[in-house]
């Protein structure tokens, strides 16, 4: 025990000497977390929209005020006629072109129904799929708008066909997140994003760092047993991550209002299973490289296929089976998914049950590799 701790010693002592060690271990994560948790975000705003208002009525000047009344809409000059507004769209100079046609008022008022045209600069599908949500809500609200002016305006008799009148409304309950602010969605999981690199940059490269000084040949003619050495290796980077956690959270409740309803307990339990996982990861790649760029890179490879697949930024259900399948296999998705039920909805250790064993699983089997890769020469 007493070899251990004077392992843990000394690379603590080497980590605290490296004096641009530090910024990249506390300052650049803390300034990733701040900028991408603003950044990485799929709300589409600042639409740049336009009209052709061939109606020139009150229905129609009431229609165009909701897009102004909108945060998610800046309305520019409306255009004349539809060349000039391809050629605005061509350039770039607008987003959407919502076209009201003739006798618009008219038709809502004598038969109840009407159309209008509305072009999506569509280069960018999924944005081009959310603007046109927008503009549906706001058409739809307007069109509610429309029929209660109507039914104060008409003389309900027998005779009235009040079918045309009715209207359903709907109430939505947003749980976990009733504000709908895409920062509680994004926070978790870029923490996560944040203590995964750190973590399993820092464990391989340090490791190969010892290969490239001569060091870990002078550790390796020692008496000290492989397990001390692994041991003592690993385990600061193991309470690094715990601090790297510990100031994500902090700085996710004071700086975004996330929401914690879960126990933080649970999320430090879950966590120091990851983080076995990571070290693991990284004292296996160690192994078969002998630089730190080397190791920099293979961890890179498996990490951007891993963030990519772990349904931080697109849904796992939205991917092809195959690659659901293959994040069967990825640490990551149980850490997303584990940070986002506990923290946004208060889950309890039953409820993550199945990615702790998994997770768990994942640790024993990449630990196991990496001692059993790692060959101790005397």
């Amino acid at each position: 025990m007493k070899t251990i701790l004077f392992i843990i010693q000394k690379e603590f002592k080497q980590i605290f000497r490296n004096k641009g060690m530090l910024p990249i271990i506390f300052v650049l994560p803390l300034l990733q977390l701040v900028i991408l948790s603003n950044a990485a975000t799929f709300e589409v705003k600042n639409i740049k929209f336009s009209y052709i208002d061939n109606d020139n009525t009150s229905f129609s000047r009431a229609l165009i005020d909701k897009f102004e009344a909108s945060t998610y809409f800046k309305v520019l000059d409306k255009f004349e006629s539809q060349k000039t507004a391809k050629q605005a769209m061509l350039k770039g100079d607008v987003d959407v072109v919502l076209e009201i046609p003739n006798h618009f008022e008219k038709d809502l008022i004598t038969n109840k129904k009407t159309n209008l045209l509305v072009a999506i600069n569509a280069i960018d599908g999924a944005a081009a799929g959310v603007e046109n949500v927008y503009i549906n809500q706001i058409v739809q609200q307007f069109n509610k708008n429309v029929i209660v002016d109507l039914k104060k305006s008409m003389v309900i008799t027998p005779s009235t066909n009040t079918e045309l009148l009715k209207t359903i409304d709907s109430i939505p309950l947003f749980w976990y997140n009733k504000t709908l602010n895409y920062k509680t969605f994004m926070v978790p999981g870029i923490l996560v994003l944040l203590v995964t690199m750190i973590s399993l940059f820092l464990s391989g490269m340090n490791i190969v760092r010892e290969k490239e000084i001569g060091t870990l040949e002078q550790i390796n003619v020692t008496p000290i047993k492989k397990y001390q050495f692994i041991v003592g290796k690993l385990f600061p980077f193991w309470v690094i991550g715990f601090g790297l956690l510990t100031i994500g959270l902090i700085l996710g409740k004071l700086i975004f209002n996330v929401p914690m309803v879960g126990s933080i307990a649970l999320i430090y339990f879950y966590t120091a299973i990851y983080l076995l996982v990571l070290l693991g990861m990284g004292f296996f790649i160690s192994n078969f490289t002998d630089t730190q760029q080397q190791a920099m890179f293979i961890a890179w490879f498996f990490v951007v296929i891993f963030i990519l697949m772990s349904g931080l930024f697109t849904p796992i259900e939205s991917m092809p089976e195959w690659a659901q399948f293959l994040t069967e296999f990825n640490p990551i998705r149980y850490f997303v998914e584990v940070m986002r039920m506990v923290m946004l909805k208060g889950a309890s250790f039953t409820d993550i049950l199945p990615q702790f064993v998994k997770t768990t699983v994942y640790a024993l089997v990449m630990n196991s590799l990496a001692v059993w890769s790692y060959r101790k020469t005397s």
